[in-house]
């Protein structure tokens, strides 16, 4: 409802984030922290009585750590969910872990001990958790597990690339499309938004449950059949073309469309550099970007899908693709691998 605020309940064993993150929280006028917890116990009592909208959950905390906690919960009372995670190798990979339990998104801790820290984390904070409260949390609940790539024909052509572009609630999207690309598969590159230290954990998770190989991107990669390469955080990633090869140029460069890395910069270099030859995917995810990215791709002649509104967490992303005019198909998550290896085997 118009001038309804977002009800927060902030879950936390440290008594300075929870003060830390009220404080941020409520300097938004959308938003309105109703209570705290400093564990999952105490959280449920209180989720039960408050009913909030969007809970702040601590991946580390006694009794009961928040991976415990968020599975009972999204089994029982889906409540969309941001995790607040260090930026730890553990915390990363607990963190995705939590993604693939339904949590909605997720922040690195804010660094409680500059100024600076707070001030730049503060922004994204509210983002994040104002958006958490538009998630559709039973597309996340309803997510399946990984199941073998289907029984397809040999894809014919190999100078093809598929490029998929995600945000909010994209990294199951994307691991329940990548687990489905058979071995022979073009190859492909993502962009995922994600801050620095989480795309390593990201992709190290995606090769151990994909039949393709899945790594970070480094720049001058060659983009090869049977291979994902992920956009590292805080970097835009391009497709190039050298020669006979295809590959990534990774680059920090400005924020486009707000985001680095930006969808957008990877849909426009397969416009200019591949034409007929991509695929583009646009899935989940909140705001604009890769819009105008889709839109040059099809005009460019490339075959593009976007994921539909109803297996979406956040149908933003999409949205815009199509009202831009960009996109050729629309289709459900559950669909998405089987038409990106048809138009592979009709283009």
């Amino acid at each position: 409802m118009p001038g309804t605020k977002t009800r927060v309940l902030i879950v936390d064993d440290s008594a300075a984030m929870r003060q830390l993150l009220t404080a941020i929280l409520s300097a938004d006028p959308a938003l309105e922290v109703i209570g705290t917890a400093p564990d999952p116990f105490i959280a449920r009592e209180k989720i039960k009585s408050l009913n909030p909208d969007v809970i702040t959950l601590d991946v580390e905390m006694p009794r009961m750590d928040g991976l415990t906690f968020l599975e009972k919960l999204m089994r029982g009372r889906p409540t969309p969910v941001v995790m607040v995670s260090s930026l730890t190798q553990k915390g990363c990979d607990t963190t995705m872990q939590a993604l693939e339990l339904g949590a909605v998104d997720y922040f690195p801790k804010p660094c409680v001990d500059t100024l600076t820290g707070v001030a730049d984390a503060a922004d994204e904070i509210r983002s994040k958790v104002r958006n958490a409260a538009r998630a559709n949390v039973r597309a996340l609940s309803a997510a399946r597990p990984v199941a073998a790539p289907p029984a397809v024909g040999k894809i014919r052509l190999t100078n093809q690339i598929i490029a998929i572009g995600a945000s909010t609630g994209g990294t199951e999207a994307i691991r329940e499309v990548l687990s489905q690309m058979p071995a022979d598969s073009p190859g492909i590159v993502v962009v995922q938004h994600m801050p620095p230290g989480f795309t390593a954990s990201f992709a190290a998770r995606l090769n151990s449950q994909c039949v393709i190989q899945v790594s970070e991107a480094r720049d001058g990669d060659r983009i090869l059949p049977g291979h994902a390469l992920i956009a590292p955080g805080d970097f835009h990633t391009e497709v190039q073309i050298s020669g006979a090869n295809a590959q990534v140029r990774v680059y920090q460069g400005e924020r486009v469309s707000m985001h680095r890395p930006s969808v957008d910069v990877l849909f426009r270099s397969c416009a200019k550099n591949l034409g007929k030859n991509a695929i583009g995917v646009i899935m989940t995810g909140m705001g604009s970007d890769g819009a105008h990215g889709m839109r040059e791709m099809h005009d460019a002649g490339a075959h593009t899908i976007a994921q539909d509104e109803a297996t979406c967490v956040v149908f933003g992303m999409p949205r815009e693709a199509i009202e831009h005019g960009g996109v050729d198909q629309i289709v459900p998550l559950p669909k998405i691998p089987e038409e990106i290896i048809r138009a592979c085997q009709t283009k």
